[in-house]
């Protein structure tokens, strides 16, 4: 399992957003509880999975899956 975990100020320096902009905004409505992040034993630290999180920051802007626009500007994947 050759995964790089990250913590948030990590993660704001690759991709340019502020680490409070990650916790608060993209953390639970763009990234997904253990498939972009993880809470190692169960702990209030939170480790974002670059891997993952890479891919999806180069995905088409225009989505080929089918989703469902939700309120909030969030979207129901499914």
């Amino acid at each position: 399992m050759d995964q790089t975990l990250l913590t948030s100020r990590e993660l704001a320096s690759r991709i340019k957003f502020s680490a409070n902009y990650i916790n608060s905004t993209l953390r639970d409505s763009v990234f997904i509880e253990g498939k972009h992040y993880i809470r190692p034993f169960n702990g209030r630290k939170i480790l974002y999975i670059w891997e993952v999180i890479k891919a999806d920051l180069y995905k088409s802007a225009c989505r080929n899956a089918v989703y469902i626009p939700m309120a909030g500007g969030r979207v129901c994947n499914g």
